[in-house]
């Protein structure tokens, strides 16, 4: 079946990552996947008139608002992948609610990244009930076997050697909405208390503006590095060797990089954030905070009791193995596309 899939594909963002993934199970199926960019048509009638001119035969749309209401009235059948910030902060605004819940109505099927955004949708709209469906992101980690930890430490002059040495990462693009200065300076204080104590932000330069704002701030920041996107297989042996990822993002729809972490068996502190608290259970799967004063008394924490750090590490990697896995949410996909080959 040939399928046209819209999503919005900027660059190092959460919902282009997923977008070409889910991709990558539907062509696994035999359908030929259509990825277009939602930013690249201003209204329905401009997809309809590519659905009509490319033989497409059904369609999917990642993001409820920002490429779900460019299926408004389609001919052929189609389906949403709620992308997060449209349950999280679109449907805060009564204009976007209202075209949410019309495109709603006339998909055959909505999925939900995890139970609680399910709820949320149900709450917004209770006539849905019975068409969303939840299947977590699919994760697979590929750490870099021939990455040398100290070699890398250096490079960051860091001293590999130093007694009680904990390298905490943070994964994000440099933007505003991943708020990367949030635990700056409760991060410098404890460097000064405690020097084997780093944090070392990981990420593309997104945001040209912000970025300079970030890297002359992490100059005057003491126990605090910066380094440049790198290859998926050395990050994810850099996370591997970290003692805990960090994330202190204002929004998330679902953070790959904490799902990751806990595939890998690293600690998570996240900051205490809808999208966080839904796939974070606190004490259990991980840990969440409100401020940096409570990330400081967590963190300590984790330091000083291995075993709660054992205990939080393997109900993580026991989480995102039931709730993430990469052949399960190739079967989900395959499966609900198979109902619009129906329809």
């Amino acid at each position: 079946m040939r399928l046209l899939f819209l999503a919005v594909l900027r660059r190092h963002t959460g919902n282009a990552v997923t977008a070409r993934r889910v991709r990558s199970h539907l062509e696994a199926a035999g359908h030929d996947c259509v990825l277009r960019d939602a930013l690249d048509f201003d209204s329905p009638s401009e997809v309809a008139r590519l659905v009509q001119a490319d033989g497409v035969e059904a369609a999917l749309a990642l993001h409820l608002y920002r490429g779900g209401r460019l299926l408004q009235g389609l001919a052929v059948p189609f389906g949403i992948i709620f992308g997060g910030t449209d349950l999280n902060e679109d449907v805060n605004q009564e204009d976007k609610r209202h075209v949410m819940g019309r495109v709603l109505e006339e998909a055959r099927f909505a999925v939900a990244f995890t139970e609680a955004m399910r709820e949320t949708a149900h709450r917004q709209w209770p006539h849905i009930q019975g068409k969303v469906f939840v299947q977590g992101q699919g994760i697979i980690t590929t750490p870099n076997a021939d990455l040398n930890w100290n070699e890398f430490l250096q490079r960051l002059d860091i001293i590999p050697s130093i007694d009680r040495l904990y390298v905490f990462i943070l994964v994000c693009g440099l933007r505003p909405v991943k708020d990367p200065l949030y635990l700056l300076d409760a991060f410098s204080e404890w460097h000064q208390e405690e020097p084997g104590v780093y944090l070392v932000i990981v990420g593309p330069e997104v945001d040209p503006v912000f970025t300079r704002e970030v890297k002359a701030k992490v100059q005057r920041s003491t126990g605090v590095r910066l380094l440049p996107e790198m290859p998926q297989e050395d990050l994810h042996a850099a996370v591997r060797s970290s003692f805990a990822l960090v994330n202190s993002s204002v929004s998330e729809g679902m953070s790959a990089a904490i799902l990751e972490a806990m595939d890998l068996e690293v600690p998570v502190l996240a900051r205490n954030i809808p999208g966080n608290a839904a796939v974070v259970q606190h004490g259990v799967t991980g840990l969440l905070f409100a401020n940096p004063q409570e990330f400081l008394q967590l963190a300590k924490r984790l330091v000083a009791e291995p075993a709660w750090k054992k205990e939080l590490v393997a109900n993580g990697k026991a989480y995102v193995g039931q709730c993430h896995s990469w052949r399960g949410e190739q079967d989900t996909y395959q499966r609900l596309v198979q109902r619009l080959q129906e329809a």
